[in-house]
């Protein structure tokens, strides 16, 4: 009898090298191959030269300068929202409501805006975003209060959140509305800018930007150095073994559902306050849900959603100074 074994046919082999080198190279290498598959679509269907295409994309996100600062703002805003998502997914908590929670958000900055105009400036600018917080805050806790103790769907309790937050702002703008019977709040104190977020060193885009980096080095300690971030990961690994190691999942799931809340007001806040000043239910404008993309994609890593979000916001249209022709 062969004292001999068989050699295994498949043999499992931890990877070595750099593994962070080759996650960037491997990323690096689909944004190619992907710009490469879309040039040749481009000129299948259109006729275009494709480096002239994306030299539109190019020149209608960052041309000028104020057009690059417009999409660093509006990348900063796209990223706190993914923010307001993460640390759920995270929790495998699927929360899809970032889009009324912002709104809710809003429309909180918004009336203390309204109501408040004739406030001490230090407390309107006080207000404005504390409201703003807390309302998103409440919009988030509701679904996950009701996910800890009774199990409930979160996906659909957080989709119709949105719904129900749409028809609230509807019928606060049928009080707000200026002038009467116009359907539209308009710019809300728009003679002496009353509440409205301040610009720094000249630049009115810069804060909102600045506020989001702030955001972003928090939730990355958070979520990587506290015992509270640590709770959200075991949680999301498996709530048998949160409940083996004597976590409170309940209360974890609402404590992580009240943060995402808090950066979706705050993101409204901006929005509101910082951006549009003023309120609408298009004010969002769809933001909650390609912010999921924007944590996905990312990896749920602070940083990488950062690059996403930019990508994502530099592939919007906007009007180059010149447009590519089709030859004849």
């Amino acid at each position: 009898m062969s004292t001999h074994s068989k050699e295994p046919r498949v043999r499992l082999v931890k990877r070595g090298g750099n593994i962070v080198a080759r996650n960037i190279t491997v990323r690096l290498l689909a944004i190619v191959l992907s710009l490469l598959v879309s040039g040749i679509v481009i000129f299948a269907i259109t006729g275009l030269n494709p480096l002239a295409v994306y030299a539109g994309l190019w020149d209608g996100a960052v041309g000028t300068s104020r057009r690059f600062w417009i999409t660093l703002r509006d990348a900063a805003i796209l990223l706190c929202i993914g923010y307001a998502v993460m640390p759920a997914f995270r929790m495998r908590f699927w929360n899809v409501g970032a889009e009324g929670q912002v709104l809710m958000g809003a429309a909180a900055c918004a009336a203390c805006m309204i109501y408040g105009r004739e406030w001490p400036s230090w407390l309107l600018y006080a207000a404005c975003p504390i409201a703003g917080m807390l309302v998103g805050m409440l919009w988030a806790v509701i679904p996950a209060f009701f996910k800890a103790h009774w199990n409930t769907n979160e996906t659909l309790f957080t989709l119709m959140m949105n719904y129900l937050a749409t028809q609230v702002v509807s019928f606060c703008i049928i009080y707000w509305e200026n002038p009467k019977g116009s359907n539209h709040v308009g710019l809300i104190n728009s003679t002496g800018k009353v509440g409205w977020l301040p610009g720094v060193f000249g630049n009115n885009y810069l804060l909102p930007i600045l506020i989001v980096v702030v955001l972003m080095e928090v939730l990355y300690v958070y979520m990587h150095y506290s015992k509270q971030g640590f709770e959200i990961s075991v949680v999301g690994e498996s709530e048998s073994t949160a409940h083996y190691v004597g976590i409170n999942v309940k209360r974890v799931i609402i404590r992580t559902m009240a943060i995402c809340g808090l950066f979706a007001g705050l993101a409204g806040y901006l929005l509101c306050a910082g951006i549009g000043h003023t309120i609408s239910t298009t004010l969002v404008g769809g933001n909650g849900f390609t912010a999921i993309i924007v944590a996905w994609l990312g990896k749920l890593n602070p940083y990488a959603m950062l690059a996403v979000a930019f990508l994502l916001i530099h592939g919007q249209w906007r009007q180059p100074d010149r447009l590519p022709v089709r030859p004849e």
